[in-house]
């Protein structure tokens, strides 16, 4: 029961939490930094997430066939390929990497 509560507690506090912005800054600009850091701050998670997801391994870094499959795909950016012609890019790279053996 005490987990039941718990977890009621966390969604009300969340679904507070979210109301507060809209509730407060309703009718109001930004300021233009502010406007700034918004407009950035969704491609510095999207890469932080990549960094953690593609060198992590529980507490420790670890290269192996992950990292050579970001790389293949950020090759495959570079040169301006379609989104579904980076993901399979990206997956080969990994996936012949594994094949060799490393990782």
């Amino acid at each position: 029961m005490t987990l039941v509560l718990a977890v009621v507690a966390l969604a009300v506090g969340t679904l507070a939490l979210k109301a507060v912005g809209p509730v407060t800054a309703s009718g109001r600009e930004l300021p233009p930094f502010a406007r700034r850091l918004t407009q950035l701050l969704p491609a510095a998670l999207l890469a932080a997430l990549v960094a953690t997801q593609t060198l992590g391994d529980g507490q420790a870094l670890t290269l192996d066939a992950r990292v050579v499959g970001v790389a293949a795909g950020a090759v495959a950016v570079i040169f301006r390929a379609p989104f579904p012609v980076v993901v399979l890019i990206g997956a080969g790279g990994a996936a012949i990497t594994r094949a060799l053996g490393w990782g």
